[in-house]
C-alpha cells in the first residue's frame, strides 16, 4: 500500500448537509487528527438542522470528535432535503467560509454522492476550495451508492470503536433509523481496512491531487 502524508497540518475545514455527515463520514479521521495536533483549527459548516435539538447533537459531537481543538462551527437552517432549492444561500456560506480560513485539508461530501444535498455541498466545495486538498468522505444509506474510494485513513480498533461510541451517545435523534447501529459502521470500516492493508479504515473520493515527486 503505497503512503503519502500530507505533511503539518494546522487547519482543516469540515462541511456537512445534515448534522451527524461530518461525524459518520470522517469522524475517525477527525479523531485521529486532533489528538496527533492539538490546538488544530478546524471550521465546520452545516447546511440544516440549526436552531434546535439536531444543532444540539451536532454541537456536542464535534467538540467530542474534535478534543483540544480550535473548533468553529456553524449550523445553518436550510431545509433538509431541499439544499438544491436553497441554492445560493448555501454557496454564500460556503463562500463566506472559504473568505475565512486557508485550510491545509478539506473534509466534505463526495461528488458523486446519490443524495441530492450531499452533492450539491460537494459541488459548492469543489467550486469554492479550488486549490486544496479536498477528501470526499461516504455515508451508507439506501440509495447504495458507495463507490471504489481511493484514498483511506487507517483507524485502530480502538479508534473505530471510539468513534462508533460517540456516534451512539451524541446523536440519539438518529438511533431509530434502520441503517443508524454499530454494525453499519463497523461493517464498513471493516471493509475499508481490508482494502487498505489495515484493520479498520474511513475512505475517501479525491477528485484532484498534484504531488511533488521532485522535491
Amino acid at each position: 500500500m503505497i503512503r503519502l502524508g500530507a505533511g503539518r497540518l494546522n487547519s482543516l475545514v469540515a462541511v456537512g448537509a445534515h448534522c451527524d455527515d461530518i461525524a459518520i463520514g470522517a469522524g475517525g479521521t477527525l479523531l485521529a487528527m486532533c489528538l496527533a495536533r492539538p490546538g488544530i483549527r478546524v471550521d465546520a459548516l452545516v447546511l440544516s438542522g440549526g436552531g434546535g435539538e439536531r444543532e444540539q447533537e451536532e454541537r456536542a459531537a464535534l467538540a467530542a470528535f474534535c478534543p483540544g481543538a480550535d473548533l468553529r462551527l456553524t449550523v445553518l437552517k436550510l431545509p433538509d432535503g431541499r439544499v438544491p432549492a436553497h441554492w445560493e444561500e448555501a454557496k454564500d456560506a460556503v463562500e463566506e467560509l472559504r473568505a475565512a480560513t486557508e485550510p491545509d485539508l478539506v473534509l466534505a461530501p463526495r461528488t458523486d454522492d446519490a443524495h441530492q444535498d450531499h452533492r450539491g455541498l460537494a459541488q459548492l466545495v469543489s467550486t469554492a476550495f479550488r486549490d486544496h486538498l479536498v477528501l470526499g468522505y461516504e455515508i451508507v444509506k439506501w440509495d447504495g451508492d458507495l463507490g471504489r474510494p481511493v484514498a483511506y485513513q487507517p483507524l485502530s480498533p480502538e479508534m473505530a470503536e471510539r468513534k462508533v461510541r460517540l456516534l451512539q451517545e451524541h446523536y440519539p435523534s438518529q438511533r431509530h433509523r434502520p441503517w443508524y447501529d454499530r454494525e453499519a459502521f463497523l461493517g464498513l470500516a471493516r471493509i475499508r481496512g481490508i482494502e487498505s492493508h489495515a484493520r479498520y479504515a474511513e475512505a475517501f473520493a479525491v477528485t484532484k491531487l498534484t504531488i511533488e515527486l521532485g522535491e
